[in-house]
């Protein structure tokens, strides 16, 4: 981005008189003096420090001008100030003008699993004919959707924009301040249902999302998923549904999933062969909603297929590490609800090895009331034949060793409270053989990381 500060102060409805400073060059917005770059405005924002405290961090690291907070004291006096009622609303404003103005076309993206996935599918298929701008990282929220925008370029013709979710009415700001012509839902499970207290419940905030839908827009929507097609029938918006029934306006009719690689076709181009860089049919899902999007663009079947076959992940959360004991070990580390894990655990159930499956699984975070059941729910994939051997950590995953100790032998289930990590690699060292094969799976929080350091 490029603007003078009389024309952000004018878009955020300053305060103060910027005249002395009009012409003062701004070439980005930023809230974290740690990637603040020369020429960036400053947004102090409120954390667990107040972010005016590092105002003058901003000033030595090169900030062309700052925000202030009306009646905040201590204004500073050595770098152009822009004073507003409220830093973080003001930042907002500015996205939305931005975004006004470069006037790209917008997709929004959410879903309990896979929105990250999708919208890195979706940005890959949609740059073969377009220039692109997607969310990077986690920026998925009221302050990382704004840094987004703010961020593009303006000769974007697509924002791909992720939008997060932990409360009602969060979709509803962020769609209405991207304002999308396509929105997708890439499924309904159980994350943060300790804010919801049911599905039903998170399909309704879920479907948010469509609150901003422009009026020639689409929905693009998992059309298995029973929730989302009760709640879809008064939208008046154009829809296109995803999902394994072949009732879906797409649907494969052939996976082919392997360790590193899945291989699909699909009803719409039937002779042609798809291919995701990424093991899982789960993920199959995630490249029909992008393909979807792609159709309302009309892209190329051909382009799609070239498109998803080298697609970079933002963050490849499902990855396959070499373990010092000659065993392959799959991790994904970085989240985790019933929904994925059960998934990922099919996924490994069925992958080949000359050794033995083992899983190592952490506690899911954020379940409430429902964690005891939710814990219990994983057993339903977990089979002694294809799966030999459990490791479970944490609180919540007591759980779950419970619920397995009619199924497995007891020698096979291997449960550690939270603090007994080191136990638990200790032991796990002593198990793997060469041939195995390792999958970690649990919330950030559990912390597994440490494991996989430790088997690699």
């Amino acid at each position: 981005m490029k603007m003078q500060l009389a024309e952000i102060a004018r878009a955020v409805d300053a305060e103060n008189d910027v005249s002395q400073w009009a012409e003062v060059e701004i070439s980005s917005v930023e809230f974290d003096t740690r990637k603040l770059e020369p020429g960036a405005l400053f947004v102090p924002l409120e954390g667990t420090r107040d972010g005016h405290d590092f105002v003058q961090n901003a000033v030595q690291k090169g900030a062309a001008a700052t925000l202030w907070q009306t009646g905040h004291a201590d204004l500073p006096t050595n770098i152009p100030v822009v004073v507003v009622a409220d830093p973080l609303k003001a930042f907002q404003k500015l996205a939305r003008y931005y975004l006004l103005k470069v006037n790209p076309k917008v997709v929004a993206i959410t879903g309990s699993n896979g929105k990250t996935t999708t919208k890195d599918m979706t940005a890959a298929i949609l740059k073969t004919q377009f220039n692109v701008h997607k969310t990077q990282e986690n920026f998925n929220n009221e302050i990382g959707v704004p840094m987004t925008i703010l961020g593009m370029e303006t000769n974007t013709e697509v924002l791909v924009v992720e939008m997060g979710m932990d409360r009602p009415g969060q979709l509803d700001f962020l769609s209405k301040l991207v304002q999308p012509d396509v929105a997708v839902i890439t499924m309904i499970g159980e994350a943060h249902i300790e804010f919801f207290g049911t599905r039903a419940k998170i399909a309704d905030a879920k479907m948010e999302i469509t609150h901003g839908l422009k009026e020639d827009g689409e929905l693009v929507y998992n059309g298995d998923e029973p929730l989302l097609n009760e709640r879809v029938t008064d939208l008046k918006q154009q829809q296109r549904t995803f999902g394994s029934l072949q009732t879906n306006t797409l649907y494969p009719t052939q996976i082919e999933s392997g360790k590193t690689a899945t291989n699909f076709k699909v009803n719409l181009w039937p002779d042609t062969e798809f291919s995701i860089p990424m093991m899982g049919a789960y993920n199959v899902n995630n490249a029909l909603a992008a393909m979807l999007v792609a159709k309302h663009f009309h892209v190329k079947q051909s382009d799609m297929q070239s498109a998803l076959a080298h697609f970079a992940l933002t963050e490849n959360r499902t990855e396959w590490y070499h373990g010092k004991n000659d065993a392959d070990i799959l991790s994904d580390v970085y989240n985790a609800n019933p929904t994925a894990m059960r998934e990922v655990l099919r996924t490994f159930s069925q992958m080949p090895t000359d050794g033995k499956r083992i899983a190592v699984l952490g506690d899911m975070l954020e379940l409430g009331d429902e964690s005891k059941p939710l814990h219990e729910s994983i057993a339903r994939v977990l089979d002694p034949e294809k799966i030999q051997i459990v490791y479970l950590y944490g609180t919540e995953m007591k759980a779950l060793a419970d619920k397995l100790a009619n199924l497995y032998a007891p020698e096979n289930v291997r449960y550690y409270p939270e603090g007994q990590q080191g136990v638990m690699i200790e032991s796990l060292l002593k198990t793997i053989q060469p041939g195995d094969l390792v999958v970690l799976k649990a919330s950030h929080g559990m912390h597994l990381e440490n494991v996989l350091a430790a088997l690699q």
